[in-house]
């Protein structure tokens, strides 16, 4: 249905136009906006589910696509249901619980092949249905909250300010009950809670005062600062089992947040990898080794390459308790440690952060001509770029595959093949 302009009002000079329209969303963008269409060009109406007719008004123009202010749903669409948090639209931390979980997980194979597509150059993106991986909730073993008013808080949506949270049904459960026996954090400036859902043992890092109130909460503490980590109350980290292997996370130090997920990303890399025991493995951005001390144990040998000293130490403890004993762990960016190996590798992993490899990182983990590389994504839009420049350097996209590690929210993550082309 084409949009219709209900009233225009002329704006003081400088500023976008605001007009009044009655219109009908059509699919889904990247960032989690439903977009709609007039006369040819997109507007982002944040709050919206693809189907629903509207009303809303116009106050963002940039010429070539602009954004509607959701004010009233007219007719909703067949895919907008009742939000499971009484926080949903005030909290930031999730976008999409108004949508049903199987349109979410179309939306976000439609992202990633329209940003293929269009990023990445790509006539027809080899995207494969996105892969649920377990509960729609109670699934995240993290979060990270600043605190308000003595309270854990997440940003506002579409603002810098704090929302406290009385509950958080994303969380896992472990974590949902202690989000409510907390009791008053005045004098904490932001806390971390994480569980290991194999184990069920919690840790808590917090940065600021301790509450008198953390050895009741029956679990382990540390505090967080310019030194590190300080152990507070128990060992300042957790033991969980992924693939097989009992992989110990450090204070602070980066995980997966989805543990069910996290098995998933570790299956498909293991499928796109197709090391056997001849070959070199390359792990860049190697983290804790989720895929070095998985995927590596099919491999003769593994390079991993970590720049966070607290995630390097993780990493060597995990590739010893996976049992491989051939490796080499190198500790800076993953720019520098390429040039710093005196060997090759037959295939490569890369898990880098959200802006992605760009043309330095792809330079770097394609010295060694590998005949594979494994890409895991955070980010459709950066892997869409990165799989334009991967062309240039002739490694084809073979197929990609959506994992919903965060359901209710916009948020991608992707595993993708790439194969040397000459």
């Amino acid at each position: 249905m084409a949009g219709r302009v209900v009233s225009l009002v002329d704006p003081p000079y400088g500023r976008c136009p605001i007009s009044e329209l009655e219109i009908r969303t059509e699919t889904m963008a990247h960032g989690g906006s439903a977009i709609a269409r007039l006369e040819g060009k997109a507007y982002f109406v944040d709050g919206a589910v693809p189907g629903d007719l509207i009303t809303g008004t116009i106050d963002v123009d940039k010429g070539s696509w602009g954004r509607i202010r959701l004010d009233k749903i007219i007719e909703q669409s067949p895919d907008r249901i009742d939000p499971a948090c009484r926080h949903f639209g005030h909290c930031g931390g999730c976008q999409w619980q108004m949508g049903d979980y199987q349109a979410q997980l179309a939306w976000k194979r439609e992202i990633v092949i329209g940003q293929l597509a269009h990023l990445g150059r790509h006539p027809e993106p080899p995207v494969r249905p996105t892969v649920a991986p377990g509960p729609l909730y109670g699934y995240r073993n993290r979060m990270d909250y600043r605190v308000a008013s003595g309270h854990p808080a997440l940003h506002e949506r579409k603002s810098n300010r704090l929302v406290p949270l009385r509950e958080c049904p994303i969380l896992h459960q472990n974590l949902a009950d202690l989000l409510v026996d907390l009791g008053d954090l005045g004098g904490v400036e932001a806390i971390t809670l994480r569980t290991a859902t194999t184990t069920g043992k919690v840790l808590v890092a917090l940065r600021g005062k301790v509450p008198p109130q953390a050895s009741s909460w029956g679990c382990s503490v540390c505090r967080t600062g310019a030194n590190g980590v300080e152990p507070v109350i128990g060992e300042p980290a957790l033991e969980e089992d992924v693939a097989g292997v009992p992989f110990r996370i450090s204070g602070t130090s980066f995980f997966q947040n989805n543990t069910a997920g996290a098995e998933h990303l570790v299956s498909l890399a293991t499928e796109a990898a197709e090391v056997g025991n001849n070959d070199t493995l390359l792990d860049a951005y190697a983290g804790g080794g989720l895929f070095a001390a998985t995927v590596g144990r099919r491999a003769g040998r593994v390079l991993a390459i970590e720049v966070g000293a607290s995630e390097a130490r993780d990493l060597q403890a995990n590739l010893n308790r996976a049992g491989i004993e051939e490796y080499r762990v190198v500790q800076a960016p993953a720019e520098e440690a390429v040039e710093r190996l005196d060997e090759y590798w037959d295939v490569v992993i890369v898990d880098p952060p959200r802006r992605g490899l760009g043309a330095d990182g792809i330079e770097a983990v394609t010295a060694a001509e590998p005949r594979t590389l494994v890409y895991v994504s955070c980010d459709p839009a950066s892997l869409a770029r990165d799989t334009a420049l991967l062309a240039e350097w002739e490694y084809g996209l073979d197929w990609v595959t959506p994992v919903d590690m965060f359901p209710q929210t916009y948020h991608i993550e992707c595993v993708a093949r790439f194969v040397r082309t000459y």
